[in-house]
């Protein structure tokens, strides 16, 4: 087993690490504060490739593995842990299309969503199915070549900015068997948004309700066939947990780097908070939690991108680890700058709150642990 990354992935972290450092990191804090949707970075980051990391390289992709898709979000989020995440749900939306649309809607949407020329987001959660995703209510009505949808996804990133919504509704009966998966497309009529939603973190990407009423939408936007809509939504949360768990490893990585400076600047009681045994320990476990989470999460790439029956598992096991371990170390960094750590001049409550999100989206780290569990314990 080879822990070291390959030659060519090392290119694509240095590549990564030097834009997100360059281009990213001097104007995070703006973005956060001003709540800044950065447009014109996100457009700059696509011409390296980040606009459709795992799209095949024929509609503009890179055709990258997961686990290179999970090196590059580690290195955008210890910049900016917000935009980077959003990079990762616009990624997982045009990987849905690559992998499930037709060569015609392959070529119709992803030429622009991976210049990211038009932006993407990913529509499954509704006001009343978080958690309980295959609950969700929002009804597609087949009326000759177009769908007649009704319904209301929440917390949606990109909501009311996005171009492209892949949206799971329901085309059959109850359960996970009756849902299907559209895409809608901006200026669709009866498609509106809610208002901008007011969040602890990720303001440099807007979160809004995206609302259909009576919206006709094309037969030929259907990704799949009728009934393979929570199918095609699960496996774009396998590889979106473990672009999300990445992005927490950033934001940890980011705040580990800057307490190991702070505690070697920063006197107390005449010596160096680095000189500090207690201090050390804490410092300590902080690092090899993060290490423990990036070795999760490169190995849960690794079985996705091998096909592994057992990937799902891995995927929710690692995000739950990652997600977890990452908002503990933001944490603990911010309790070893004391009350620096506290205010806005420090960057360390930005990586916290950016990253607390991460135990919530892409499945709760609670559903992480059914997930775990019934797979583990089934007969």
């Amino acid at each position: 087993m080879d822990f070291e990354l390959s030659e060519e992935l090392r290119a694509i972290r240095d590549t990564a690490r030097d834009f997100a450092a360059e281009r990213m990191l001097p104007q995070a804090a703006r973005w956060d504060a001003e709540c800044i949707f950065p447009v014109e970075i996100l457009r700059e980051a696509a011409t390296l490739g980040f606009g459709g990391i795992t799209v095949r390289d024929d509609v503009g992709g890179s055709g990258l593995s997961r686990l290179g898709a999970a090196v590059i979000f580690e290195e955008l989020a210890a910049a900016c842990t917000s935009t980077a995440a959003y990079i990762s749900i616009h990624n997982m939306a045009a990987w849905m299309i690559d992998r499930y649309g037709s060569e015609a809607q392959r070529r119709r949407f992803l030429p622009d969503l991976t210049a990211m020329r038009s932006f993407a987001s990913y529509c499954l959660t509704e006001p009343g199915a978080g958690s309980d995703a295959a609950a969700l209510q929002t009804r597609a009505e087949r009326q000759g070549d177009h769908y007649r949808v009704n319904g209301t996804k929440a917390f949606i990133s990109g909501g009311g900015v996005s171009d492209v919504y892949v949206v799971m509704v329901r085309t059959g009966g109850s359960g996970p068997g009756g849902i299907s998966t559209l895409v809608v497309e901006k200026g669709t009529a009866g498609l509106s948004f809610g208002k901008q939603e007011k969040k602890l973190g990720w303001n440099s990407q807007p979160t809004a309700q995206v609302i259909l009423e009576d919206a006709r939408v094309p037969v030929a936007n259907r990704l799949g066939a009728e009934g393979d809509g929570f199918k095609i939504a699960m496996a774009g949360l396998d590889g979106g947990r473990i672009n999300i768990g990445a992005c927490s490893i950033g934001a940890a990585r980011a705040c580990l780097d800057a307490t190991r400076e702070h505690m070697g600047q920063r006197s107390q009681f005449g010596r160096k908070l680095a000189e500090f045994q207690a201090l050390q320990f804490k410092f300590a476990d902080m690092a090899t939690e993060l290490e423990a989470a990036r070795l999760m999460i490169q190995r849960a790439a690794a079985k996705l991108d091998a096909g592994a029956e057992d990937a799902t598992l891995h995927c929710a096991m690692a995000k739950r680890l990652a997600t977890d371990a990452g908002f503990a170390i933001c944490n603990d960094a911010l309790q070893l700058h004391g009350g620096y750590g506290y205010l806005k001049d420090f960057p360390i409550e930005r990586y916290l709150r950016d990253a607390r999100v991460h135990q919530i989206l892409e499945g709760t780290n609670e559903i992480m642990r059914v997930i775990i569990a019934r797979r583990m314990l089934a007969p």
